[in-house]
């Protein structure tokens, strides 16, 4: 806040007035109050302004629809004078930094911050755009951070939708990187012109910059109608919507309402260090074999799921060493789709083989199938072991007092 001015006014309306808190486009906002001590900020229109007819019949318009407007993400509208020789209107006051302040002095805000704000933000649009109004230049510094949450302001040349965005020819009404292409055109203005506005100003909580970049202002409107935005550094939750709302085509643009649910999850998900849904880790093609050593690995899947023995490897083709360490040909080779090789992959072939040993030392017996026999659950040993000691005690106990009675 600024002290007054010598210029200023003391007493605007009903209200006085106590600071300054800061100057526009349009005219001054100062901090005032009325008897009772409600605190508004009241904007008073510039001189060059209120000379304008054709300003003050539009200014009129937008004030009737500002009234309209109910919801809790808005500044109310308090009082309002159009047949003054400085046309003024006063809202509520909100306590609290603006988004461009908060950015520019503490730095980029967090995925979760971010989310919620948009959410609270899209949800105050729909409203907005609900009494048939467009702001038309929402913007970081046209939302304040209030300890109820955030507020939207300045609704000074906001316009009834569907209508143009020029005041006069070639002249852009908005700040540039934060305007739509469709208002830099001179097109006519929807709620997705707010979207888009959302979107560049989500953009900037991320990442302390406009999505556009920095320059003069026909560089700006340039890239907003002509270039991709840079959303380096915008949280990899948060990227792919706010690059939906910086669509060129209005039509692509997601509803304030869509918008609004969308960022209520991911607010939901960042606040409780949930990332993005990942959808499950399709397995590799050579996770199994294939063609003729798929029988044998179905053996081996159903043994293992039996507790039976290892099944024998499909037999091999004619050239196909089955000798280890060089002996009799040449040494298996592995290939995508193999499975290393061990002692117990390997069994009886028939008589004569020597498939079955390995440096010298016989094959493991075999049953008549090819298989090993199982070996005994181990558990179940202990168990029965148990079993008998227990047993035996019992009956040496049960002859001791038999010989004593």
């Amino acid at each position: 806040m600024m002290r007054l001015r010598r210029e200023d006014p003391r007493v605007v309306g009903s209200f006085r007035l106590h600071r300054r808190l800061g100057a526009g486009g349009m005219g001054v906002v100062y901090l005032g109050s009325d008897r009772r001590g409600q605190r508004v900020a009241l904007k008073v229109i510039r001189p060059d302004l209120a000379e304008d007819q054709e300003f003050r019949s539009r200014f009129a318009r937008e004030v009737s629809a500002a009234r309209r407007i109910r919801g809790g993400c808005t500044a109310r509208l308090v009082a309002a004078d159009l047949e003054a020789e400085r046309p003024w209107f006063a809202t509520q006051y909100v306590p609290g930094p603006s988004l461009h302040d908060k950015v520019a002095e503490e730095g980029p805000l967090t995925a979760a911050q971010i989310a919620s704000i948009g959410a609270a933000l899209s949800e105050g649009l729909v409203a907005v755009h609900e009494a048939g109004v467009v702001h038309r230049d929402l913007k970081p510094s046209n939302i304040l951070l209030s300890p109820k949450g955030p507020r939207i302001i300045d609704f000074g040349i906001a316009w009834a939708t569907g209508a143009s965005t020029l005041t006069h020819v070639g002249t852009a009404v908005g700040s540039p990187g934060f305007l739509a292409p469709e208002q830099v055109r001179g097109a006519a203005v929807t709620p997705a012109t707010d979207v888009f506005s959302l979107g560049a100003t989500l953009a900037y909580a991320a990442t302390a910059d406009s999505p556009f970049g920095h320059g003069s202002s026909e560089v700006m409107l340039y890239r907003v109608v002509h270039e991709e935005p840079h959303l380096q550094g915008v949280p990899d939750a948060l990227a792919p919507l706010v690059r939906a709302c910086l669509a060129k085509d209005p039509e692509e643009r997601p509803t304030t309402l869509q918008l609004s649910m969308r960022l209520k999850e991911i607010a939901s998900r960042e606040a409780h260090g949930m990332g993005e849904p990942r959808p499950p880790a399709q397995r590799a093609r050579t996770e199994r074999p294939t063609g003729r050593l798929a029988e044998g690995y179905a053996d081996q899947r159903a043994e293992r799921r039996t507790g039976g023995g290892v099944p024998t490897p499909p037999p091999q083709g004619p050239g196909q060493g089955q000798s280890h360490g060089g002996q009799g040909g040449k040494a298996p080779q592995s290939g995508p789709h193999s499975r290393p090789s061990s002692p117990r992959n390997t069994g009886s072939r028939g008589p004569g083989s020597t498939a079955g040993r390995t440096g010298g030392r016989p094959a493991p017996r075999t049953t008549g199938t090819g298989r090993r026999p199982s070996r005994p659950d181990p558990k179940l040993m202990r168990q029965r072991l148990i079993v008998f000691v227990v047993v035996t005690l019992i009956v040496a106990l049960g002859i001791a007092l038999a010989q004593k009675l």
